[in-house]
């Protein structure tokens, strides 16, 4: 909506301190968590520990960028909604605002008071509950062994994603209409408006698939192939079948004899120009004798 700031002062208090601490501003509690898994997975010197600290660290510049996008259009910039919605804009209840409000002190000074107890150097509070390999314990080379740079990293992309996105949503909002104007601007806001093309590849190329799949077995196998070869098809060809014999019965006379006639020439055929062929193959004079027959009769 926009604007809200002035409409609920209690809820963008309790985002702040929330949207602050999930960014792991330093001294605030998720700040000696997140911070913590990001060094200890490059104390593992390893090719996979590396390859999570690298992408840990872009994804906590990208979680700064979009959790302060999101207080900017919520709360900073100008109001979107209709008046009747800002006018009807209220805090909530106390079944909500109590543990918001308590979840914000926790957000607070929970870490900064208690952190040395949960993961200091030497700590012994988790004892046997949580058992780490010693190979895998990284906490002393996390937390003296590594450079100030690496340990400062996560927090400078921190500062770079909030202070981004606080400048491009307040400051200077016509950048996006700007870049979204040039033809590559576009084509970036398409790809990632569009989640990365995500979800027209799995539609297009695995939920198709399964339709048509799904489609062909129903249609064309299960109520096609099968009830054609099954008993609807038997009786639908019986019934089609002495339908058309009964047709045969017309009561004329002269259309029995010409029945007769084709039978007996059918008989003759079978019983002497099938035989011969299968020995005579190139000899078809009786064949034309047969046919000759016919057309006389």
């Amino acid at each position: 909506m926009g604007g809200l700031i002035k409409f609920l002062p209690f809820t963008y208090s309790t985002m702040l301190v929330g949207t602050l601490s999930l960014i792991a501003t330093p001294f605030l509690t998720a700040f000696y968590s997140k911070d913590l898994i990001i060094e200890m997975a490059f104390a593992q010197y390893s090719f996979s520990g590396i390859y999570a600290f690298f992408f840990g660290t872009v994804t906590a510049g990208l979680t700064a960028f979009y959790s302060v996008r999101l207080l900017s259009l919520v709360f900073f910039s100008v109001p979107n909604g209709t008046k009747k919605s800002y006018i009807n804009s209220h805090e909530a209840n106390l079944a909500v605002i109590i543990p918001l409000f308590i979840l914000s002190l926790f957000s607070i000074g929970f870490g900064f008071l208690i952190s040395d107890m949960f993961s200091g150097a030497g700590s012994d509070f988790f004892g046997n509950s949580l058992f780490i390999h010693p190979n895998n314990i990284t906490l002393i080379e996390a937390e003296f062994s590594m450079g100030v740079i690496v340990k400062l990293l996560p927090l400078i992309f921190t500062i770079i994603g909030a202070l981004s996105a606080f400048f491009i949503y307040n400051v200077f909002p016509n950048i996006l209409v700007e870049i979204t104007e040039t033809s590559i601007g576009r084509r970036i806001y398409s790809f990632l408006s569009a989640k990365y093309y995500f979800d027209i590849i799995y539609n297009n190329y695995i939920i198709k698939i399964g339709l048509q799949l799904g489609y062909f077995v129903s249609k064309i196998l299960d109520r096609g192939v099968l009830e054609w070869i099954g008993p609807y098809g038997i009786s639908n060809i019986a019934v089609h079948t002495g339908t058309q014999i009964s047709k045969l019965d017309t009561g004329i006379l002269t259309t029995y004899a010409i029945y007769m006639i084709i039978s007996i020439i059918s008989l003759i055929y079978i019983t002497f120009g099938l035989s011969f062929s299968l020995f005579y193959i190139t000899d078809i004079r009786l064949l034309i004798v047969l046919i000759f027959t016919l057309f006389l009769f």
